[in-house]
């Protein structure tokens, strides 16, 4: 007998399963302990009989999950006899809506999106944004009606579709998997995984158009101008920024619709980044930490930085800012080119896991100077809020 408890591997992974359909067993470390969630599998592949510790409730002799396909596209899947669990978590009726009754498709451009968006489910999960359907709040694109949001909540896609935000006619083509509100912010969201996004200008500016319309009647956010980019380690940051610079179509660059791009890898390191979008004004207040007011630019500079301090140019890159870091790098290059100043007059502020990439983008244009993250998260009061703690 397997215990559906609250917060346990079993009830994440269902809970998952409710909003993605399908996960990637490649990415199953996402979900806890790798080897934990391996072993719950194994089991969940044979037949089982499951109890809620909550109710009494059980089930008994039913496989929970089959896997299906191979390699990158190897997938996991509820069973079909297993969906009824869904309502112990009052999920049955949104996932069979959104899931064609449990009718999946074998296609691979279908299974690798529904992998995106699962991924990035996993990422939120573990950082402690909500993603369960009847838990958020409801958006609408009928009128001005302004709500709260109490903690960060992301909308998938598929969220986003049935307001109208991502529907074909409107947008032919995006690549975003869903859409978060954190620290009175909204971002974009995109999961670009092992490859270099491929944008589609058009398609995503009218994306970002719609959100804004959205955000505009339910919110307070005029206007949504920065977006969140996934990927599975830093060498898609570097490939991404360098697919940037050979690009001169505007419409293809990923900066050209969204002035701000914040780079996530998608591991444990990926959340606790992510837990940071939750503080309100969070930007504000990692510069006030790391620099007094005379040293501030406050976007007031000729080029992109943060500070100048004793006479160099500070960038932080805690806000893992991708479009800001190019343009940094740019005015950077521009400025020795043109012998107005030497690499000596640049600095770079990271945390620990950033350092690397940042070498080797920047290749000695600027010195790099290492935070450590656990320091400015006590700095912060960062703690994170499971999302089953009110259950």
């Amino acid at each position: 007998m397997i215990s559906f408890r609250t917060g346990s591997h079993l009830h994440r992974l269902i809970t998952l399963l409710s909003a993605a359909g399908e996960f990637p067993t490649q990415s199953l470390y996402l979900l806890g302990n790798e080897k934990e969630v391996k072993e719950l599998v194994a089991k969940l592949k044979q037949p089982q009989t499951i109890r809620n510790s909550k109710t009494g409730e059980s089930i008994s002799f039913v496989k929970v999950v089959n896997v299906s396909g191979n390699g990158q596209r190897k997938t996991l899947r509820l069973y079909k006899n297993a969906v009824p669990i869904l309502k112990w978590i009052d999920a049955e009726d949104y996932y069979m809506s959104s899931f064609r009754s449990h009718k999946f498709s074998g296609d691979e451009e279908h299974i690798e999106r529904n992998h995106r968006v699962a991924e990035t489910l996993a990422m939120f999960m573990g950082a402690g944004f909500e993603f369960r359907k009847n838990k958020l709040p409801i958006l609408q694109n009928v009128e001005i009606r302004k709500k709260q949001f109490v903690r960060p909540c992301f909308y998938t896609s598929r969220c986003l579709k049935q307001i109208g935000i991502t529907e074909a006619n409107k947008t032919k083509f995006t690549r975003i998997v869903g859409a978060v509100l954190a620290g009175n912010d909204c971002y974009a969201v995109y999961n670009t995984r092992n490859a270099v996004m491929k944008w589609c200008g058009n398609g995503e500016s009218k994306t970002q158009y719609g959100l804004d319309e959205v955000m505009r009647l339910n919110t307070e956010i005029s206007r949504v101008g920065s977006a969140i980019l996934f990927g599975a380690s830093y060498k898609i940051a570097i490939a991404t920024l360098e697919e940037t610079a050979r690009n001169q179509k505007l419409q293809l660059r990923f900066d050209a619709i969204y002035n701000c791009i914040h780079f996530i890898p998608l591991n444990k390191i990926g959340m606790r980044q992510l837990c940071l979008l939750a503080i309100p004004n969070w930007k504000e207040q990692l510069l006030d930490l790391l620099f007094e007011d005379e040293q501030r630019s406050y976007g007031l500079g000729t080029f992109d930085y943060d500070a100048c301090v004793d006479g160099v140019y500070v960038l932080s890159h805690l806000d893992s800012d991708l479009g800001k870091l190019r343009r940094f790098k740019e005015a950077i290059e521009e400025a020795i080119e043109k012998h107005r100043g030497t690499a000596d007059q640049y600095e770079v502020l990271c945390f620990e896991d950033q350092a690397a990439f940042l070498k080797k983008y920047l290749s000695g244009l600027a010195k790099i100077r290492v935070l450590k993250r656990a320091d400015v998260e006590a700095a912060l009061n960062l703690k994170r809020r499971d999302i089953f703690e009110e259950d």
